[in-house]
């Protein structure tokens, strides 16, 4: 049998915190885009599909995170690996990453480096909406175009009551 990753069953919030406030001591912090007043934070992690999926804050990063939730066995696979996931909110493009202490995971970065105008709080919220977000569903009209051109917006459809 091969091996795999064995899901977590309670919230790994504190177990990606610990993990990344290391990497955060030991490998980022001397790094030019490094913003130390921002915290290492797991934000909003809950179940979906039977998948942990929150966002990860870092004073170097912020991601969208997935883990394997209870009784779930991952395959594993290779670091850097890229995976496209139907969340929601849409599709999203994965990677592969691995972590001492929490094992391997999926994430899709969304700000990497942080931008320097942005305060805690402001990061915080960002953080906990983009989790939520993502497991909110779209709002979409189907009755208009993908991309409809200015005069397109306002032309009735062929056959419809309003247009005959």
């Amino acid at each position: 049998m091969l091996p795999g990753i064995n899901g977590f069953t309670h919230d790994p919030s504190t177990l990606l915190e610990d993990a990344f406030q290391a990497v955060a001591q030991k490998q980022m912090r001397q790094l030019p885009f490094y913003r130390a007043h921002i915290p290492v934070r797991a934000c909003c992690f809950q179940l979906f599909e039977h998948q942990w999926l929150g966002s990860m804050l870092t004073p170097w990063m912020l991601s969208l995170m997935v883990l394997p939730g209870p009784g779930q066995v991952w395959p594993m696979r290779i670091v850097g690996e890229k995976l496209a996931l139907i969340l929601p909110c849409g599709n999203v493009r994965f990677t592969v990453g691995e972590m001492d202490g929490c094992g391997q995971y999926l994430a899709a970065s969304l700000m990497s480096p942080l931008e320097k105008q942005l305060s805690v709080d402001t990061m915080i919220m960002l953080a906990e909406q983009t989790a939520r977000m993502a497991l909110s569903l779209p709002v979409v009209d189907s009755t208009q175009p993908e991309n409809p051109g200015r005069r397109a917006f306002f032309r009735m459809p062929v056959g419809s009551p309003e247009g005959a």
